[in-house]
Parts: structure tokens; sequence; C-alpha cells
């Protein structure tokens, strides 16, 4: 075994989280490491370089609120895209010379609480251990990715990748395609290779309720300008939002507003393009199911009128909607639908005809048919939310994992921590604002928190922080009870719920569908809070304003 490693704090992941962290820790004067997986800075940014792959948040928002960094940064288009993220990524490394702090190609496997020491032992795949008071896990939502078991992989001749770990300069140029997954990556990837492979096949298990992107190249002079003045406003305001976009719904219900006061938002709120139609048009859309039909019923008019075959209309834009409209996040397109009206494009929905197996030459559908394929492509998500923290045998004060524990539902308190696992923090994980909101607008908020949470116990010779069982339950049926007022059941494989992963048994039926895919299965819930930004950054704040109200502190001993 490697020597041990002492730190005063390590930090697992270095995204947007793992890095504001980093900047956090620095500043208490922390003696702190950074352990990341992957060559370089950027978190999934670093993994997904697949054709097409871009951020939904819109400049300016998706950086660091800093002015000393965002001074002299400036993107080049309004949803920047995977490249320039990294070159952002290299930009703040420089500038704050952030790696020489940073390990990299360091997987973690296990942590392990010493309740006698107050002290983490974790461990990497490459055998180096580290013993440190804190621990941050800044893994993020999407860092397990996750291959359907089909019969017969193994035996396709041709090439198969998945999205979130592209070859780097790959040319699918002249290829036949296939691609198994319509979700925002398979909707960026789609509509990126369909004007350069002889033939696409694509299979659909639930159509994408895709949202314009309205994509821009943004003005370098007028960047500047708005930095003088407007950048501290737009950076104050995400907080405010129920989303932390610069945009927020609006409480008006549906219903009430006459039939041209709601066509005439709607067609604002699409023009503008993003995430509009969605966060920033009427907010009962999550709770009303009259109200969500209207939407979608718009929505679908829109989409269908630019999709020429009808059979084509009916698998992407149903006259009757899949799931209530904005229950799972949206995707931002700029061409997905034009590329079915492409003679070499085709659409199989597997719910007609369910994917039989791989063969050699390619994949058979229920219906006899094989389709012949040089590439399979997995565009089929993450084991999302939860997956990059139960990757990590983590054993705390029973010595429980953390993976076994959350069989019977994930239980946080404020989504920052889990009872017997103190000194442990989250960012951006389960039961967290996460993927409802603009991850560095959260991010950057409870990165904060954790920081100073710490830095309270150091003045205050306390020697662990751990929420309890009592608050970690009520939190967490919390969270429960306000996705119960909304619709957010009424999607069949959304990975909001965790149920875009086999396997998992629902909680909100009266029965449960069991199906394998691991050693321990998971419940179907909702993995993040619901509530809004603005409540989530309410609740952490009043836990402290409570002198850390739902957390057992244990003072130090002399």
């Amino acid at each position: 075994m490697s020597e041990v490693q002492e730190f005063d704090a390590i930090i697992v992941g270095a995204g947007f989280a793992g890095v504001h962290q980093l900047i956090q820790f620095r500043k208490l004067g922390l003696k702190v490491r950074l352990l990341e997986a992957g060559g370089g800075l950027g978190g999934t940014w670093y993994w997904n370089t697949y054709p097409g792959a871009r951020v939904d948040s819109e400049n300016p928002i998706y950086q660091f609120s800093d002015p000393e960094l965002y001074k002299d940064w400036n993107y080049t288009e309004k949803f920047p895209g995977w490249r320039e993220i990294q070159q952002y990524f290299e930009y703040v490394d420089k500038k704050l010379d952030l790696s020489r702090d940073v390990s990299y190609n360091s997987r973690v496997v296990s942590a392990v609480w010493d309740d006698t020491t107050d002290r983490w032992t974790l461990t990497t795949e490459a055998g180096d251990v580290y013993r440190v008071q804190w621990l941050s896990l800044c893994t993020g939502i999407g860092s397990k990715y996750y291959i359907p078991p089909y019969k017969g992989l193994d035996s396709f001749k041709g090439e198969v990748h998945h999205t979130s770990r592209w070859p780097t300069d790959y040319d699918l140029k002249g290829k036949k395609v296939g691609v198994i997954g319509t979700g925002s990556t398979g909707v960026q990837f789609i509509q990126e290779i369909a004007p350069v492979v002889e033939h696409l096949t694509v299979f659909q298990r639930t159509p994408n309720l895709s949202l314009p992107m309205k994509q821009t190249k943004l003005d370098l002079e007028e960047q500047k300008k708005l930095k003088e003045y407007l950048y501290p406003i737009q950076f104050g305001r995400r907080n405010q939002t129920f989303s932390g976009y610069l945009h927020d719904l609006d409480m008006k219900p549906t219903l009430e507003a006459t039939l041209e006061e709601r066509v005439l938002n709607y067609e604002d709120k699409w023009e503008k393009g993003g995430f509009h139609f969605w966060i920033g048009s009427y907010g009962d859309i999550f709770f009303k199911q009259d109200a969500n039909d209207v939407a979608y019923a718009f929505w679908r008019d829109k989409t269908r009128a630019r999709i020429n075959d009808p059979e084509m209309k009916d698998k992407l834009a149903p006259m009757k909607s899949p799931h209530p409209f904005g229950v799972k996040r949206p995707s931002l397109e700029q061409n997905y639908f034009e590329v079915y009206n492409q003679p070499n494009v085709a659409l199989v929905d597997v719910n007609k005809t369910p994917i039989a197996e791989i063969t050699p030459d390619g994949i058979k559908t229920s219906d006899g048919i094989e389709h012949k394929l040089d590439v399979l492509v997995f565009a089929t998500g993450f084991d999302m939310v939860t997956g990059g923290i139960t990757s990590i045998d983590i054993r705390g004060q029973d010595g429980v994992p953390i993976k076994e524990k959350w069989v019977n539902g994930v239980r946080s308190y404020l989504g920052l921590g889990s009872a017997t696992y103190p000194n442990m923090f989250w960012i951006y994980g389960p039961q967290s604002p996460a993927a409802f909101s603009n991850g560095p607008s959260t991010i950057e908020f409870t990165s904060e928190w954790i920081a100073d949470c710490i830095k309270h116990c150091r003045e205050n010779k306390i020697s662990h922080i751990v929420p309890s069982k009592e608050a970690q339950d009520a939190w967490s049926e919390q969270l429960q009870q306000i996705a119960s007022m909304g619709l957010w059941m009424g999607a069949k494989h959304s990975w909001y719920m965790g149920s875009n992963i086999e396997g998992r048994v629902a909680i909100y039926h009266q029965y449960a569908i069991i199906l394998t895919f691991s050693l321990y299965s998971k419940k179907v819930e909702i993995l993040q809070f619901p509530g809004g930004v603005p409540a989530y950054y309410k609740a952490i704040s009043d836990s402290v304003a409570k002198g850390y109200e739902g957390w057992t502190l244990k003072q130090a001993t002399a």
C-alpha cells in the first residue's frame, strides 16, 4: 500500500463544482487536494466530446461569477460547445494555477470514515491513499455512463461507442450508423452527424420534446460593454429565479390568460429560444394537466410543421403527449426535426418493435428486420444524479456502504450530506436543485455554504458535523411531497426520477416491477429538489441561522 498522504480536505471531481470548491478551500487556508479521474479539468466537458456536444445554458451565466475571471473571458456563441468550455477551464486553470493542487487520472474507489480520529481514508484505483478531515464530493449528476445489457452486444463486428467516451477525431463520414437513445445527447449527436453519414438509423424509446435553441454568435465588443454594468446584475439575479436562469416562471395560471394573450406569450418565448418556453412561461404546466396540455399542443403544432412525412410526425410529435410536457428536461435543438426529412435517416420506434438482439452485422428488432450497421452508438445516458457517489465504496460511522443504504431511496439533509457520513458533503448532487437549475448558479452558493461550514467548525473547535437521521428523513419526505403535487410521475422513463435505468423499483405505484440491473437495485423517486432555487437557498441558509439546525456537531477533545 502507498504511503498515506495527509490533507485537511479532499475534493473528488474537477468540473464546475470541484473547481469552485478548490478556490473556496484555498481561501480558508486548507491543505487541499483535488482528485480527478480524467486527464484535465472540466468534469462532464472533459468526457463529453461527441459531435454536437454543447451546453443548454446561455451566456453569460455558464461560467463563474467572479469578475476577475469573467473580465478577460469571452464565449463566441450564446450556447457554447464542448471545445470552448474546455478552453474556458484551461483559462481558469492558468489564471489561478489550479493544477498544482490537482491529481489527474486519480479515480477514487473507496472512502472509509474512522470515528475515533474523525478522519476519512480514501483510496484511488492506482492504490494511492489519503487521510483527511473533510471530504467534498463533486462528482456531478452524469459521471457514471450506462449501456443497456442487450443480448448479443459482444458479437457485433463493427465499432461500438458510448457518446460520453467519444474517440478523438473519429470520422463517421460514409458509414452506416445506428444510434440508440434520443435524450439530449442523442438529439445533439443525431443532428450533427446526419449530413455526413451514408445512413442513419435512430432507435427511439420516447419522443424528445425538444425546444429550438436559437443559437447565435456573440459580439466581442458588446460583451465587453455588458461586463461593465450588466454582468453583476445578471449573476445576482440567478439566485432569485426558480431555475437559476435569467428568465423566470410566470405564475399567472395558463387558462386565466385569454387565448390571444396566451398565444402571443408562447410565440414570444418560442422566438427567444432556449428554455424560455419551458421555465420562462406559465408555471402551472408543472402542476395542472389542462395547462400542460395547452403548452404541449402549441409545441406539437410548431414541431409537426417542420416534418414532412405523416408517419414521422406521429413518431416525433404525436397528437397526444407521451408524457406531461416539461417534466423531463427538454433538449435544445437546431435542426433535429428536419433531419428526419432526409432520405438517409430512418426512425425505429422500439415501443412497437423492440430491439431483440445485437447481431454481428447490426441490430435485429422484434419484427425480424435486421438493420445493417458499421457503427453502433449508445446515447443512453448515465446512472444519473446518484451514480457518481454510489460508484465509490463510501462507508461511514456504521460501516454500511452508502450505495446499500440508498437501495430503498436516497436519504440526505438539504441535498448536502447524509446521516452517518460525517464531514462529507456533495455539490450538485442528490436532493439538491441540480439539473432543475443552471449548474453554476446552485454550485456557487452551495460551495460557499460548505466552505463557511468548515470555517465555522474550525473556529469553534468542532471535529465533525453530520446530519441527524430525523432531519434527513424530514427533508427527503418533503421532496417527495413536493413532487407528488406535480406531474413528474407522468414520465415513465425520466432521469429526474432515475427511471431511465431499467431495474429500478417504482415507489409511486401500488406495485413494483423489478428487473435485473445490478447487485443493488434502486427505487424510482424524485432525485432532485423540485421546489426552486430561492426556496433551496432559503432552506440551507435557515439551517445556519438556527445554529446548524438538523446537524449534529461534535466538539473536539483537547
